[in-house]
């Protein structure tokens, strides 16, 4: 979730020719990154106790690439003594020569989520769980969702994470080498949220951007906040994805610079060849859209369909 510069000289042909307003593989939650002139999408799996990596030289061919931890490989996953476990919502951010893995682990209920961080020797891994969660949730508190934001400007980096049926949003500064936490930082609640944040920074101004609704129903949608800082105040600034009359409950999304372009794109994941309001069954898909901003900055409403 770090913006970096690449080489985009392989990219150049392959995505002009792409239209970036399309459906790439089923699945949800995507983290999107660009890694050696390739993109990358770590989602929330097909099967639940496992996240694995996917990539693209182009936005239209996906290839899966590896396995990058299951549940049988942390330690601590059965502390709670729940009957099953889940991993989801993951986000991969380089450290260096080493990549750091965050992720959700499931149930929420009866025992509290909580979040794990593993680290990686490659995107696509294997990687190794740090040997204890790094957040519990607890009274109210789900332990959901996790984004690392590196500060640009003070090189901190922050976890964003919660959400959900307390949709309480917390935000914490991570310790040197980012597997355990120095300190929280008070932030206010976003109008508007749900789940599934992530933070960009453009121009000087930080965009805090999110979920809202219910993850199953047409409510779904993609909203925002800017702010002068990482941790606020936000100014509410509305909704930027939401369904329309073909696709249904876009969300829990990520940014990602186009070094091809040097525009944005948004990954997110949406209900396809769904009627009605909700709620949905089946398989959500992650799909890709081109993001313009306004000359004031403001995020333009994403479209969902090619022009």
């Amino acid at each position: 979730m770090i913006w970096r510069p690449v080489a985009a000289a392989a990219l150049l042909a392959t995505v002009a020719a792409t239209p970036l307003a399309q459906s790439v593989f089923a699945s949800a939650d995507p983290d999107a990154e660009v890694i050696d002139g390739q993109y990358w999408v770590f989602p929330t799996g097909d099967r639940s106790d496992r996240l694995a990596a996917w990539s693209s030289p182009d936005l239209a061919k996906w290839a899966k690439r590896g396995v990058l931890i299951k549940a049988s490989d942390i330690g601590w996953i059965d502390a709670d003594h729940a009957p099953r476990h889940f991993l989801w919502a993951p986000d991969m951010v380089r450290d260096g020569a080493r990549w750091l893995l965050y992720y959700s682990v499931g149930p929420q209920n009866p025992t509290p989520s909580r979040l794990g961080v593993a680290v990686c020797a490659a995107p696509q891994g294997p990687c190794i769980d740090s040997g204890m969660p790094l957040l519990t949730g607890g009274n109210g508190y789900e332990a959901i969702d996790p984004a690392v934001f590196v500060d640009p400007k003070s090189g901190l980096h922050y976890l964003y994470a919660g959400g959900s049926a307390g949709a309480k949003l917390r935000a914490f500064v991570l310790g040197p080498g980012g597997e355990t936490i120095d300190h929280e930082v008070a932030i206010p609640q976003p109008e508007n949220f749900t789940e599934g944040v992530f933070m960009h920074e453009r121009n000087g101004v930080y965009y805090l951007s999110y979920s809202h609704g219910y993850w199953r129903c047409a409510s779904y949608s993609v909203h925002y906040s800017t702010g002068p800082s990482p941790v606020g105040p936000w100014t509410y600034r509305g909704a930027i994805l939401t369904s329309d009359a073909r696709y249904k409950g876009p969300g829990h999304h990520s940014f990602v610079l186009d070094p091809a372009t040097g525009k944005t794109l948004v990954f997110y994941h949406r209900w396809e060849g769904q009627i009605g309001d909700g709620p949905y069954d089946g398989q959500r898909r992650i799909a890709v859209a081109s993001v313009e901003y306004g000359p004031d900055g403001a995020i333009l409403p994403i479209r969902m369909a090619a022009r």
